[in-house]
């Protein structure tokens, strides 16, 4: 390779928050020009690191809080040497630069919430092109681990700077709680499955900003996702205890019957994802944790910008209790005033 002609790297996205490159190679002070297409139907950023700082770079984007949103989940620091902001589903951005001297792994990963426990990838900066094999590297997820020799041939074409896709994997498991982007039965594209301790789970949907069911027992079977299928959807394991009603639940005193919704995205608290919505210009948030004694879940809300009286409609259905932190019931809705509306919960409980 002439010394101004740099490495193409074609990098998209596949479903279940992985880069479809999980790893590639570069000579030390080689020019790379990445191009980043964000196949996905969600935001995603790249962040290229230094040696060892994945983690400790996700943690830190994670620190940044409210100001996530405006330096695109890239912390400063020394730990980052390049990065790519975040991408909007369907756009490509490319990104220019000359690889270290210093021969290492450099790890790159997604910080945008929610995504870097899973989405990563490693650039193995040598002067050789020897990788290790895929079942033993523990550079990249070990969902992607596997010693596929026509896997391998489909990396080695990635360096070579072509842009087809390698094989979709089976996700690793972590330890709840964790999170999936899902496409589901029963929720809109933007769906987002949920893992709690206590073997229980459920599934938000960033589309209506909604709860649209929890289930005890497994997870999810992701595995037609997993092998590309375009039309294939996730497949809930374990045993549906709740179905919210088809109504949207939060309505405001003297608003408008049809609530205006917008989601604001979600941040992690202590890896719970608590989601941010408006209705109607209050701000609502959402975080869901199992009871202490795995019968069901627990709902916290708080809601900012509201001074009306809230009514929270529940859906009527055998098999579970509802009670609640505040308010008064009635029938099947809990009444709540402005100031109770602040900050209460909703237990589910199963029966």
């Amino acid at each position: 390779m002439a010394q101004d002609t740099p490495l193409i790297i074609h990098m998209k996205v596949l479903q279940g928050l992985q880069y479809d490159v999980v790893r590639f190679h570069v000579k030390p002070g080689a020019r790379v020009k990445l191009v980043f297409t964000n196949t996905d139907d969600m935001n995603h950023n790249l962040l290229i690191t230094r040696p060892g700082t994945r983690e400790q770079v996700v943690n830190m984007a994670q620190e940044l809080g409210a100001q996530g949103p405006a330096t695109d989940y890239i912390p400063a620091g020394e730990q980052v040497l390049w990065s790519i902001p975040v991408t909007e589903p369907e756009q490509e951005r490319t990104l220019e630069f000359t690889a270290p001297q210093q021969e290492g792994v450099y790890p790159y990963v997604c910080t945008y919430p929610g995504h870097g426990l899973i989405m990563y990838g490693a650039m193995y900066v040598k002067q050789d092109a020897q990788l290790p094999d895929l079942a033993a590297d523990m550079n990249i997820p070990p969902s992607r681990r596997q010693s596929d020799a026509s896997l391998e041939e489909d990396e080695t074409h990635h360096t070579a700077h072509h842009g087809h896709a390698s094989q979709t994997l089976h996700p690793y498991t972590p330890v709840p709680p964790y999170h999936y982007r899902v496409f589901i039965e029963g929720a809109s594209p933007a769906a987002i499955a949920v893992s709690l301790p206590q073997n229980l789970s459920y599934c938000w949907d960033a589309g209506t900003c909604k709860l649209r069911f929890a289930w005890e027992g497994g997870f999810l079977d992701n595995s037609d996702l997993w092998k590309g299928k375009g039309d294939a959807l996730a497949k809930v394991t374990g045993h549906i205890f709740f179905t919210e009603a088809p109504a949207y639940p939060l309505a405001f005193q003297g608003a408008p019957q049809a609530a205006v919704i917008r989601f604001k995205g979600y941040r992690l608290v202590n890896r719970y994802p608590e989601f941010h919505y408006t209705v109607n210009g209050a701000h609502v948030y959402e975080l869901i944790k199992p009871k202490e004694d795995g019968k069901g879940i627990v709902r916290y809300f708080r809601i900012t910008g509201n001074t009306k009286g809230l009514v929270f409609h529940t859906a009527p259905q055998t098999g579970v209790a509802y009670t609640a932190s505040a308010g008064q019931w009635k029938q099947n809705a809990l009444l709540l005033t402005a100031l109770q509306a602040r900050e209460f919960n909703i237990t589910i409980t199963v029966l």
